[in-house]
């Protein structure tokens, strides 16, 4: 059975590094291989979910690689696997020759995978590592056309606000390892570690979850992912990395409770998101952007859901949103390739020139409505009988953010069903795309079931969460009433102008000025500091650096003067002196030499005289002289002895 995890993993991420590897030379062949690795692994996460196997593998001392499946992750690797699949499947029809097939796919599957990690770690530091290649992948993906700046700011800005979020998970990480307690770094062992470490915890896995997750305040990054490709923002929105941050909650659903404060802050933000987004959704003009906002509200159910303990209603709220939002995401790129715009004011007709597509659209948008017995309405209705249990507010506020829910929803269908003038520049949709499209349209039907009290149950019992008080038939009557009527009052209103002041609106279609807010709180002041920092460094330390060197080199300039001139003076002291010397030892060896070279030349005159004196004639008085001389010199011999 642990090999069925390990294929699981190993198959998408494997495949898809070597795709994007290999480059333009496999663009005819990934679509092929993409999709039969999405068929492969939606079979293996079948089998996974049935099974539930865990894995092990070593990484560090005391810290292996750890990866299970239960019965919360069993629904997950399904429904990522299936809602991969088909996002693969339209991609195949939609991409042409003449993009970069092999890149575009094989980003996709690294994505699909890295999500498969971060829903299947048991550990922190696996976690991290999905999370990591998750986020790194979605720039690469919303930034895919990379020859246009403003793609590739866009993907810069989710990128940044995400990165800044999940310093939070770092900081988890870092608490859970300095409490000591054997344990710590596993999801389940969160809970158990003590303060001041738990609060660390609980706060860094928030953050990094509503950054992820694109709650309030980091919720404007959303709408710039929309610079990508439409199967991008339908994968990225639906079942990967933007659910990632709410399954994380609903996963460590434990450490909330147990921190005292937790779960307060995650009920409360969820459903401040689910109704500010909720009104963002309803004042945009344009498809994608009221997409993206409704999966911030959306998923704002999920956290709120966490937040109140009810992890079965939190998960139906996933898996029925991943269908309907994938499918609507799906349909937008249609309409976007056949009309050549997203403004719906433009898009009026649409459904009535694509009759197939025009369905499926309605179904998808229906099931966002929360229009009963659709699955999210069962999901709503679960989760908020949670939250009226909690605290009869928090059910207030995820009922308004239901009927906002209703509202942008049938926003949409009124503008793709409203009559419009006959237009002939309408390119016809390629029928590749329908099938998928179908898919996900029945899928949205077939979870209807899950309205029904018992199968909620069988899905608690199943994802081992706590009993939490069903809805009561009343509660159903009233959220399904106040959606009908909430669907019908905006039909009704059509395309008129909302009755708010122009700043009410232009906030909400501005996303509440989230990402001005950004910049002027955080970007602004880092930035400032950032500046000034480097005003410091190039105006302070360098010039004092350069003050410090100038002095040093006109120290070293003196000094060397002053020692060139001490040296000069010792070396000419001393060569005088030795001048000197040498003048007195030369002139002494002069005349010492001078005066045996005299007594020499004396000498050899005086010889040269004694030398002449015999050649006068006389010799014999020299002899005489002698004679006498020898004979006085033996005399006094003689007389001596």
């Amino acid at each position: 059975m642990s090999v069925l995890l390990w294929a699981l993993i190993a198959l998408p991420l494997a495949a898809g590094a070597l795709l994007a590897l290999t480059g333009r030379a496999a663009d005819r062949t990934a679509p092929g291989v993409a999709v039969g690795v999405g068929v492969a692994a939606l079979g293996l996460a079948v089998a996974t979910a049935l099974r539930q196997p865990a894995v092990e593998a070593p990484l560090l001392e005391q810290l292996p690689v750890r990866l299970a499946v239960d019965g919360l992750s069993g629904v997950l690797v399904v429904t990522v696997t299936a809602v991969t699949l088909a996002v693969l499947l339209y991609s195949a029809a939609e991409f042409g020759a003449d993009e970069a097939r092999a890149r575009f796919f094989g980003l996709m599957l690294l994505f699909a995978g890295s999500m498969l990690v971060t829903v299947t770690a048991v550990t922190l530091p696996v976690l991290l590592m999905g999370w990591e290649v998750m986020g790194a992948t979605s720039w690469a993906l919303i930034g895919y056309w990379w020859r246009e700046p403003e793609r590739t700011a866009a993907a810069n800005t989710a990128f940044l606000t995400t990165r800044t979020a999940d310093i939070g998970l770092y900081l988890a990480a870092g608490a859970a390892f300095a409490s000591g307690q054997g344990g710590a770094l596993t999801l389940d062992g969160l809970a158990r570690v003590g303060d001041p470490w738990l609060s660390l915890i609980t706060a860094g896995v928030i953050a990094a979850a509503f950054g992820k997750s694109a709650q309030l305040p980091f919720s404007f990054w959303l709408s710039r992912a929309m610079q990508g490709p439409s199967p991008v923002s339908a994968l990225l929105h639906s079942a990967a990395m933007v659910v990632a941050g709410a399954y994380l909650l609903l996963r460590t659903g434990t450490l909330l409770d147990v921190s005292g404060w937790g779960s307060d802050v995650v009920a409360w933000t969820g459903a401040a998101t689910a109704i500010g987004l909720g009104l963002v959704a309803v004042a945009q003009i344009d498809l994608k952007q009221l997409l993206a906002a409704s999966t911030c509200a959306q998923i704002g159910f999920m956290v709120l859901a966490a937040g109140v303990g009810a992890t079965a209603g939190g998960t139906l709220q996933l898996v029925a949103h991943a269908a309907a939002k994938s499918l609507l995401f799906l349909v937008a790129g249609v309409w976007l390739a056949a009309w050549g715009t997203q403004r719906l004011p433009s898009l009026r007709g649409a459904a009535r020139y694509h009759r197939a597509v025009g369905v499926i659209c309605t179904v998808g948008a229906v099931s966002l409505a929360g229009l009963p017995p659709l699955s999210l309405w069962a999901a709503k209705d679960v989760l908020l009988a949670a939250a009226l249990a909690r605290d009869p507010w928090l059910y207030a506020a995820g009922l308004a953010a239901a009927v906002l829910s209703a509202v942008y929803s049938t926003k949409l269908l009124w503008y793709v069903w409203h009559p419009t003038s006959r237009r002939d520049d309408v390119r016809p949709v390629p029928s590749g795309v329908v099938p998928p499209l179908a898919v996900l349209a029945v899928a949205c039907v077939a979870l209807t079931p899950l309205a029904f009290p018992p199968v909620i149950d069988a899905i608690g019992r199943v994802l081992g969460a706590p009993a939490r008080p069903a809805p009561h038939a009343w509660e159903l009557a009233v959220s399904g009433a106040l959606a009908l009527a909430a669907a019908g009052a905006a039909w009704a209103w059509g395309s008129r102008r909302l009755p708010l002041p122009p700043r009410v609106k232009a906030a909400c279609r501005d996303w509440l000025g989230l990402e001005r807010a950004a910049h002027a709180l955080v970007v602004s002041p880092v930035m400032w500091t950032a500046r000034t920092a480097a005003t410091f460094d190039d105006r302070i330390l360098d010039r004092g650096v350069s003050a410090t060197a100038k002095g040093a080199l006109h120290f070293a300039r003196w000094t060397d003067s002053t020692v060139e001139r001490a040296v000069d003076r010792s070396v000419s002291d001393t060569a005088k002196g030795g001048l000197h010397l040498a003048r007195w030892t030369n002139s002494v060896l002069e005349r010492a030499v001078d005066g045996g070279v005299g007594a020499v030349a004396d000498a050899a005159r005086a010889l040269g005289r004694w030398a002449r004196r015999p050649q006068t004639g006389q010799l014999h008085q020299y002899l005489a002289q002698a004679v006498t001389g020898f004979t006085v010199l033996a005399i006094v011999l003689v007389l001596v002895r």
